[in-house]
């Protein structure tokens, strides 16, 4: 078990003017932000990070989404980061998270889902490292 996760506030949220209320819930829940920066990527970019998901049918629009703004990529530390964080913003859909989550309070909709948390501690440093060097976490 890893003490570290990763996430990215997605450009529906960003657009929406969420950043710092959601960086709020998340210190408010014990995290300790490890490495932040703020940067849009290209659509190959996001075709590269979510290479895992290329062979199903949502692959092409969630990298149209993906690179349509701009997005925020934080690592964030606290014992048990990725399940921990996983509850912290809510089911994928909004409609079925609970009350309070990320993803209730922020999210536009199921493909809009304003945050995504690693779902593995293996993810969380392969995604982690896609966006900063070993320089850039502190």
């Amino acid at each position: 078990m890893s003490n570290l996760t990763f996430t990215m506030i997605k450009p529906d949220a960003v657009q929406d003017g969420h950043i710092g209320a959601i960086l709020a819930k998340i210190n408010e829940a014990g995290f300790r932000i490890k490495a932040m920066k703020m940067t849009k990527l290209s659509a190959e970019k996001a075709g590269q990070f979510y290479e895992v998901h290329k062979e199903r049918p949502f692959y092409g629009e969630l990298c149209a989404f993906m690179s349509s703004g701009h997005i925020v990529a934080a690592i964030l530390e606290k014992e048990n980061a990725v399940a921990d964080f996983r509850t912290l913003i809510g089911a994928t859909n909004p409609a079925n998270a609970e009350e309070g989550t990320i993803r209730k309070m922020f999210a536009r909709s199921l493909g809009e889902n304003a945050i995504h948390g690693s779902d593995s501690d293996q993810n969380a440093l392969i995604e982690g490292s896609f966006f900063f060097s070993a320089l850039e976490q502190f």
